[in-house]
């Protein structure tokens, strides 16, 4: 069977009439999030991809890495009813890997279910979850379900929860990636806590990397981002009031760009669905941007914006921008990107702090720092979050 690489060691395939999911496994210990995803045609490769970086992740942490993903197969429109059948999934999803899971009990094995047909003896008790994109706030379901079966690592089985740590709270990821953001920096002289940044950005103030990212400095000046929704453009921003107004929406339950004040945003700017047909460019959207047209369609907006003449490209969201320009989007393995995705040496920021996962292709990454650009690794910069749940999980399987 030809597989790509990295091959997991471990693959567990959930099939539902109302979810499929996937989890995969680098080895015995290994951890890693569970995302809720909407690339429903490969999200396999999606979720392959992101264990790969869990397993660079995790090299200093834990031996090796994991990684799970479902995808929602009859999404409602409407978005409580769509919240709603979201949780069912997951719940649906976590109840599958439990099912087929060893346990250990008194500390002796207890295999899975006799229904469950069994090809190996090999004692594979180890499994743990945690929050990732769509999931932040479902440790508890987890462990609920954890805890009915009596699975042996109980409240430890999903890090995060009422009794773990809450990463958006703490913002503990972004932290991480701001120290990595400060670093290059400091080299070129500059001190990116009180210097001014000229910024742009991949997601919204509701993310918890995004959000509480761009809560770090009052003087990042966020001339433009985007996430699957809007395009915010704001050329010439104040940085204190855009701070203040940012952190509102941070607070705003749910928000969006579409919540941000109009009266906020400098002249020329604003906000667009990427719906639209086309988005207006200023004068001063233009100079922001480094362009000429006096509109785009959004999806060139997008491809404006990760190209924009600016200090930072702060990445907290979701998919793969940047490619090597010998890489063709196949290659990739994004689709939902392919239309907005740019190449390593088109990029004109003078740092990357990924805080998103595989925003690059490793070969995108390369080719942007031989042209002078300074970036790490999304494994190197949002490895604050994955580091957080190791020692939580270690805590409550000791004090368990």
């Amino acid at each position: 069977l030809e597989l790509p690489e990295p091959r997991p060691r471990f693959e567990i395939f959930v099939a539902s009439p109302r979810v499929d999911g996937i989890h995969l496994r680098s080895g015995y210990i290994a951890r890693g999030g569970i995302r809720w995803s909407e690339r429903r045609e490969d999200f396999r490769t999606e979720v392959l991809g992101l264990m790969h970086a869990q397993v660079v992740k995790n090299t200093i942490i834990v031996p090796t890495g994991a990684k799970g993903g479902f995808v929602v197969k009859n999404a409602p429109a409407e978005r409580d009813a769509l919240a709603r059948e979201v949780e069912t999934c997951y719940r649906l999803f976590i109840s599958a890997l439990l099912d087929v899971t060893d346990n250990l009990v008194g500390g002796s094995l207890q295999p899975p279910s006799p229904e469950v047909v069994r090809r190996d003896a090999a004692v594979d008790a180890y499994l743990v979850v945690a929050a990732d994109k769509g999931t932040a706030s479902f440790s508890d379901i987890a462990n609920e379900l954890a805890r009915a079966r009596g699975f042996w690592l109980g409240d430890a089985f999903a890090s995060g929860g009422s009794h773990g740590y809450d990463h958006k709270k703490m913002g503990i990821t972004s932290r991480g990636v701001w120290e990595s953001v400060k670093q290059p920096f400091r080299e070129m002289g500059r001190d990116a806590e009180r210097d001014l940044l000229s910024t742009v950005g991949i997601g919204d103030m509701s993310g918890d990397v995004f959000g509480n990212g761009m809560l770090l400095s009052r003087t990042l000046a966020l001339v433009a981002a985007f996430d699957h929704r809007h395009v915010f453009l704001d050329p010439t921003p104040d940085p204190e009031a855009a701070y203040e107004e940012r952190r509102r929406l941070f607070e705003l339950p749910a928000s969006s760009w579409a919540d941000y004040s109009p009266d906020r945003i400098s002249p020329g700017g604003g906000v667009w669905p990427r719906t639209a047909k086309s988005i207006p460019l200023s004068a001063a959207a233009q100079a922001a941007l480094g362009v000429t047209a006096d509109a785009l369609p959004p999806n060139e907006v997008i491809r404006a914006i990760l190209r924009a003449p600016v200090d930072l490209l702060w990445n907290g969201g979701v998919g793969t921008s940047v490619k090597a320009h010998d890489e063709n989007d196949a290659e990739v393995g994004d689709r939902t990107n392919d239309a907005l995705r740019v190449t390593g040496r088109e990029l004109r920021c003078r740092a990357v702090a990924e805080g998103g996962n595989l925003g690059f292709t490793q070969r995108g990454r390369v080719e942007y720092a031989h042209q002078g650009g300074r970036i790490n690794t999304d494994a190197v910069d949002n490895s604050g979050g994955v580091d957080c749940s190791d020692h939580e999980v270690n805590v409550k399987i000791a004090l368990d």
